[in-house]
């Protein structure tokens, strides 16, 4: 099976400098022009079976484009939405770091300010790399189009990397993961691909 684990395009929240995580905020004109680029760097490449997205409009809305492109449909799943950030979601960072000051050495199974815990977040990816795998046979090619936060927490579920660890897989606009899973184990073949939003 190949898994393209793949991140949203371009948000209006990128371009007002503001928290995101479950604020709900669209595409640019920018994050469309990406998203079409994947959606064609995909389509050329790969031989799409499904794809799965995030519910939130950034994701949604690539996720589109993708299956334009390629007439897979798509199919919502609420766990693979970014990091609920409770209080935070949508506020400047200096009006955050004003009413919710970090909390230092929070237990990974406890939240602050409405947020999940980092268990939570990371049991959603669990759920969602359980779910691919077992509705897809080893010939499928599975798109996940998701967030940022969300694509390190599916990296720490199919490595088994402890929770809470800080050790993060930057993802440009677009940016897509390769990974293969056979049966003698698991490959990431390519990590963070954007040659396609070149120029955009």
């Amino acid at each position: 099976m190949i898994l393209l684990v793949i991140r949203h395009g371009e948000s209006e929240a990128d371009l007002l400098d503001v928290h995101e995580g479950r604020a709900d905020f669209e595409l640019t004109e920018r994050g469309h022009e990406q998203a079409i680029a994947m959606a064609k760097y995909v389509a050329e490449n790969y031989r799409l079976t499904r794809i799965y997205s995030s519910t939130l409009k950034r994701a949604a809305q690539t996720a589109r484009h993708l299956s334009d492109e390629t007439g897979i449909a798509i199919e919502f799943d609420q766990d693979l939405m970014e990091f609920n950030n409770g209080l935070l979601a949508g506020l400047s960072h200096e009006d955050a770091d004003r009413l919710y000051p970090y909390v230092e050495n929070l237990p990974i199974d406890q939240a602050v300010y409405g947020q999940e815990s980092k268990v939570e977040f990371r049991n959603r990816a669990v759920n969602v790399l359980q779910k691919a795998l077992s509705e897809n046979g080893p010939e499928s090619v599975v798109a996940i189009v998701t967030h940022g936060g969300m694509v390190n927490q599916l990296y720490g579920a199919l490595l088994h990397m402890p929770i809470g660890e800080n050790c993060f897989f930057c993802t440009s606009d677009t940016g897509i993961h390769i990974w293969k899973i056979t049966e003698r184990g698991s490959y990431i073949v390519k990590a963070n691909t954007d040659g396609h939003i070149k120029g955009i």
